[in-house]
């Protein structure tokens, strides 16, 4: 006979018997359940003894798995050509990344700040801009009527040179230059996606108010 019994101080939560007869007297199995009851108390004793609840968050070398969704329509953007994306995120985070059909991204890593950065990238890949959001984007590239700020990967934005600054200024790189980063918030997004950004005040991290903004000289 094999006969094993789980449970907790309160009582038996599984059982598990296998049986080469047709069956055991009810005294035997009452003795069972006895002997099994204290040396279930004994163990639960000494575990309550080292540790009497459970820890509040785990620790740094037990795994970790972590779930997000997608739109399906954009894994195709995070695998990348060839699986350029995909590879270069394990590759800088470790992580282990399965993804899924219907856009199911797990992400395992016994480390949580690669999981977390794993994580991170593939949100920022398929993230999309918001009328409202602020951001702290990379200036891409310049021209005479604005600045192409990144402010997630692959997603960029234009900041007009009338939104640049408080006053008015001759040249774009007056204020921004390529590889400069910047304090940015989403003013809107056309029909075709495309974005439009506002430079936030350096000191302040505000944006110019509405009343100062008619003031400033739009440039054709």
């Amino acid at each position: 006979m094999d006969f094993k019994a789980a449970g907790s101080s309160l009582g038996i939560t599984a059982i598990q018997m296998d049986l080469k007869i047709a069956g055991i007297p009810n005294n035997i199995l009452s003795d069972i359940l006895k002997k099994s009851k204290e040396a279930r108390l004994y163990i639960l004793e000494k575990m309550n003894k080292e540790l009497s609840k459970s820890r509040e968050s785990l620790s740094d070398y037990a795994p970790k798995i972590s779930v997000i969704n997608v739109d399906p329509a954009k894994i195709g953007m995070v695998i990348g050509p060839s699986g350029k994306n995909i590879k270069k995120i394990i590759e800088v985070t470790g992580a282990s990344i399965d993804i899924k059909d219907n856009g199911e991204i797990f992400i395992a890593s016994t480390d949580g700040k690669s999981l977390g950065r794993a994580k991170k990238m593939i949100e920022d890949m398929v993230r999309e801009a918001k009328v409202g959001e602020t951001y702290e984007g990379r200036v891409t590239r310049t021209t005479n009527f604005g600045a192409f700020v990144e402010i997630f990967p692959g997603k960029e934005g234009l900041v007009h040179i009338s939104k640049l600054s408080r006053k008015r200024i001759g040249r774009v790189e007056d204020v921004v230059r390529v590889n400069d980063n910047i304090l940015v918030k989403c003013i809107g997004i056309d029909s075709q996606g495309r974005v439009d950004l506002r430079k936030l005040d350096n000191d302040e991290n505000i944006l110019v108010d509405d009343d100062i903004d008619k003031k400033i000289e739009t440039y054709d």
